[in-house]
């Protein structure tokens, strides 16, 4: 009897219909729906388990009796919508997904529209928007980016799908994204079908090399540069004021500086040394090798993380070779502290346009295969603010797509080529530096032989096209004449033998 009251009481301040719904109520879900409500647009919320509902609903009061009505039931939380209705769902990826579309779409009507603002696998919201399609209702897939500070304050959202799905509600996305002043509203309709999903997914491959890239500079400076959690500190506190400012620098920059409250010490050297992931960062290197579009920077960060997650093996790994007089740094060597940081400094920023100009590359490649239409630029300007990988450096983005929407690479950008010019010298001394050391780099060292493969006219690649012929016939193409080569390179060299 309690719970039908507190169900009644809610249903009763939301007698007026709600502007938008929300279903899933984790920790995205709260955040974005307490967003939504303090943007000035009425909504309601679901979800399976009640207690989220009634915590939500009490989150709403503190913090400012917001424009938030809970439902314990999907038909009441439907019904309790205006017309057309728009329902955000957040759950888990997957059949979670798919549960929650059926059992909200049985009290929906012709004309309503479901988003789908979780890490969703793209072709997962092609096929569920031709499902609703059959109902009667619009769809979208709708990457959300920021994590839960994002979603309170002001994401970077990504909604593609039905244009008229997203004219439905982009009034309240231009208020809830993230506000970035000269850039406007961190939002933009991506394009038709899966785009925003993918989008989306490239966003967090890119995510992962930022990630990985900056674990090197940190091992670096660590491990040879010996720099203590202070100096790391403030030298990634100064990294934050230049070219490399971002939201990723600047959390690095706090993680140096927090001690451990339950032993002596700092904690960051207390965590173990196991890195997590969800998977979007594997769709990512999956549709790259799909598009044979080549993108090792993101690749080495998830091999990393794969062998992070080997830690007892490692453990026994090590054991062995300092047995055989390997020990864990090589070479100890003698360093510029100085120098070294901006080594590093330079390393690191030069490595991070080859990460993005690889993401950018198969977002292209996969728009012109589903023929999506997208504009790189404004993608860039969309994570400028609100998002995990928001940074000034994609301001520079934006501006090499504005001067050529039909880039072919961001590293023949004039001002990145100059950029990456200036400072390959630095990132040679450090991808050295780390390998004399035996410290691995595999985010830098793939970066820097990206640059090195992409900048040179002729590679070795006419030999292994040789032996492709030679093995299996598979011909190859002349440099000195046109059409289509094949060599009996066997009989050639049997008869040189005689």
């Amino acid at each position: 009897m309690r719970r039908i009251n507190i169900k009644l009481i809610i249903y009763t301040m939301a007698a007026t219909p709600t502007r938008i719904g929300l279903a899933g109520l984790a920790v995205m879900g709260q955040n974005l729906a307490l967003n939504i409500a303090e943007k000035g647009f009425p909504i309601s919320v679901y979800n399976r388990t009640t207690s989220k509902v009634d915590e939500t609903v009490e989150r709403a009061k503190k913090e400012g009796n917001l424009p938030l009505y809970g439902f314990h039931d999907p038909e009441s939380f439907v019904l309790s919508i205006q017309k057309p209705r728009v329902i955000i769902i957040l759950v888990k990826a997957g059949a979670p997904v798919d549960q929650t579309i059926k059992t909200l779409s049985s009290y929906m009507e012709k004309g309503d529209c479901i988003i789908d603002g979780g890490n969703e696998w793209y072709e997962n919201t092609e096929r569920r928007e031709k499902e609703v399609a059959e109902l009667g209702l619009l769809y979208l897939g709708m990457g959300v980016s920021g994590g839960e500070e994002g979603a309170r304050n002001g994401p970077s959202l990504m909604p593609g799908g039905s244009f008229e799905a997203y004219k439905n509600i982009e009034d309240i996305l231009l208020k809830v994204a993230a506000q970035v002043p000269d850039s406007g509203p961190c939002v933009t309709y991506i394009g038709k079908g899966g785009s925003g999903n993918f989008v989306k997914m490239v966003h967090n491959g890119i995510e992962y090399g930022d990630m990985q890239l900056i674990a090197e500079a940190y091992d670096v400076l660590k491990s040879v540069g010996k720099l203590s959690n202070d100096e790391l500190h403030q030298a990634f506190s100064e990294w934050n004021k230049g070219e490399l400012l971002s939201f990723l620098i600047e959390i690095t920059a706090d993680i140096f500086g927090i001690k451990d409250d339950k032993a002596d010490g700092y904690l960051v050297d207390k965590v173990l040394d196991k890195t997590g992931m969800k998977g979007t960062g594997k769709w990512t290197v999956q549709q790259a090798a799909e598009l044979s579009v080549a993108a090792p920077t993101i690749a080495s960060s998830l091999d990393s993380r794969f062998l992070s997650g080997l830690k007892d093996e490692r453990v026994q790994a090590a054991k062995v070779f300092k047995s055989c007089g390997v020990s864990d740094i090589l070479v100890e060597q003698s360093v510029d502290k100085k120098q070294l940081i901006d080594d590093v400094r330079k390393a690191l920023y030069a490595s991070k346009i080859c990460s993005y100009a690889q993401g950018m590359n198969l977002i292209r490649a996969k728009s012109a295969e589903k023929g999506w239409g997208l504009k790189l630029g404004e993608l860039a300007r969309i994570w400028k603010g609100g998002c995990i990988i928001r940074a000034i450096f994609l301001d520079r983005i934006k501006q090499a797509y504005d001067r050529n929407a039909d880039l072919a690479n961001l590293l023949v950008d004039e001002e990145f080529a100059k950029e990456v010019v200036e400072r390959q010298s630095a990132w040679r001394r450090v991808v050295c530096l780390a390998i004399n050391s035996g410290i691995s780099t595999p985010g830098m060292s793939s970066s820097l032989a990206y640059f090195d493969t992409y900048r040179r006219e002729r590679l070795p690649a006419n030999l292994v096209q040789a032996q492709r012929d030679y093995f299996g016939a598979h011909t190859y193409e002349r440099a000195d004449l046109s059409g289509s080569f094949h060599t009996e390179w066997f009989k050639i060299a049997k008869q040189s033998k005689i």
